[in-house]
């Protein structure tokens, strides 16, 4: 099956791991942070596809999505849709 979305994905991936660093770092560059226990706390996660993950905001109800890194997981970069 052919994924459209595949190449600029794994380009992502590739520019977040070569970022990648502590919470502060993705604080002063993004915002809001979350960790896995605070992204299930205030999301409910829809489907993913790294780097990225669809996401219901439990507050507001809006769907968006935010990015990850892999190590240390970290969740960023809400978008709402």
């Amino acid at each position: 099956m052919h994924d459209p979305t595949e190449q600029i994905r794994r380009s992502r991936m590739a520019e977040l791991s070569a970022e990648a660093g502590p919470r502060a770092e993705l604080e002063a560059r993004y915002g809001q942070v979350w960790n896995t226990e605070e992204l299930r706390e205030r999301f409910e996660v829809k489907g993913f596809m790294a780097p990225l993950v669809v996401a219901k905001d439990k507050v507001t109800g809006a769907l968006g999505s935010l990015e990850f890194q892999g190590s240390p997981r970290f969740y960023f970069n809400w978008l709402k849709d």
